[in-house]
């Protein structure tokens, strides 16, 4: 059991409060996705996304994608990557089926608001544009280690307003991409 006592020299209160929370986060382990029953050769296709996101290197924020046709098992691979590491992050999230999120103000703000709630853990963000969206996920998660699944992403224009930059997210974090569109991920860098 970890006890935690403020002193004057701790600086504010609420800075002391959020370092609780971090450690308690990092005490909760996270719960595991389904991926699915009676995988069969996923092991080795799962060890080569592992070491392709490099996850003990902390320097640098890695994107890695998936891309191919529709029904070959790229979402069933992330996921299982996704809950191979997902406890060496101190946020994680899974936006499921982004293709199906109209491309409009409102999804893009839906799944701004979504990834927020989920590694923030805060649900009452009132985003009015996805530019304030873009501008509060930048500030809120610059600084820390994330990793974050974007399934079945279909247009550029999603992607940037989710997950735009390495930069947006602090050192050690992770983003795997899934789509159909091999031009999408090299469009973004990827």
């Amino acid at each position: 059991m970890t006890s935690f006592i403020l002193l004057d020299r701790d600086g504010y209160e609420h800075e002391f409060i959020g370092k609780i929370v971090e450690n308690v986060l990092k005490m909760i382990k996270p719960v595991a996705l389904h991926v699915g029953d009676y995988l069969v050769g996923l092991k080795d296709k799962v060890q080569d996304v592992i070491s392709l996101l490099n996850v003990g290197s902390d320097d640098t924020t890695q994107m890695v994608g998936i891309y191919g046709i529709g029904g070959i098992g790229k979402t069933t691979l992330a996921l299982e990557v996704y809950n191979c590491i997902v406890n060496q992050f101190q946020g994680s999230c899974y936006l499921e089926k982004v293709r199906e999120n109209p491309d409009n103000k409102n999804g893009l703000i839906y799944l701004q608001k979504t990834l927020l709630s989920q590694i923030v853990g805060d649900n009452n963000f009132e985003l009015t544009s996805a530019s304030e969206g873009i501008s509060i996920l930048k500030q809120r998660l610059h600084k820390k280690k994330v990793l974050l699944l974007l399934d079945d992403v279909d247009n550029e224009r999603k992607l940037e307003a989710i997950a735009g930059r390495s930069d947006w997210f602090g050192p050690g974090s992770r983003v795997i991409i899934t789509t159909r569109d091999q031009r999408l991920l090299t469009c973004h860098g990827i």
